[in-house]
């Protein structure tokens, strides 16, 4: 079946797009505004493009009546931003946070959830969520009515039950027990179930043709 995107409205191309593009990651975003009023907001727009800078983005659409979001306005205004990942733990509250309240309202207290001290931006991370990158902005592009933020990662926090070796930088992935996006409105899936596939040199896969025949 073929679908022309051309020939499609933009609320039929994003049905399509969220129905194939799957797990998606959700970034649980905090911000601040300029009097320091914390907001936390989930996107699944979301995912890492660069390692040298270290940089992560997420799409921020608008609000559901137009004009931005407080997440996109908070970061225009501070140029900071944090990102937390999602366990299977929170994410009741991950949706309580999404809940579209009005300006001034501070979404981790709604959601019962609790902050810590981010080390080298204002806004805090998220206690409940095991992984956060402190962030800046490292640019923005508009794409239609939505705005891709680009932020350079200045710190990583992984929770400690999590590192398997400091020294080394290895983490224990399936501990951090993520959850992603799916389908349709309510849809999430668990990250943990996995299949290792190892990667072959060229050499190698020459070896396994010729030993197939």
């Amino acid at each position: 079946m073929l679908f022309d995107f051309e020939a499609l409205p933009a609320r039929e191309r994003y049905k399509l797009l969220v129905s194939t593009i799957v797990p998606r990651l959700i970034a649980w975003v905090v911000t601040q505004d300029g009097a320091g009023v914390v907001n936390a907001a989930p996107y699944s727009f979301f995912n890492a493009f660069s390692d040298d800078p270290a940089v992560v983005a997420i799409g921020c659409g608008p609000r559901p009546e137009g004009g931005a979001k407080d997440t996109l306005g908070n970061i225009k205004a501070t140029g900071q931003f944090v990102v937390c990942l999602v366990p299977g733990s929170a994410l009741e509250q991950m949706n309580l946070t999404a809940i579209d309240f009005a300006p001034g309202v501070d979404e981790l207290n709604e959601a019962g959830l609790h902050k810590l001290a981010s080390t080298r931006v204002k806004p805090p991370r998220i206690a409940e969520s095991p992984v956060a990158f402190e962030c800046e902005t490292f640019q923005m592009v508009p794409v239609g009515h939505h705005t891709i933020v680009m932020g350079k990662v200045l710190a990583l926090h992984v929770k400690d039950e999590a590192v398997l070796d400091a020294e080394k930088n290895y983490i224990d992935t399936p501990a951090l027990d993520l959850v992603g996006r799916m389908h349709g409105r309510g849809w999430y899936t668990r990250t943990n179930d996995r299949v290792d596939v190892p990667r072959y040199t060229a050499a190698e896969w020459a070896a396994l043709k010729a030993a197939k025949g």
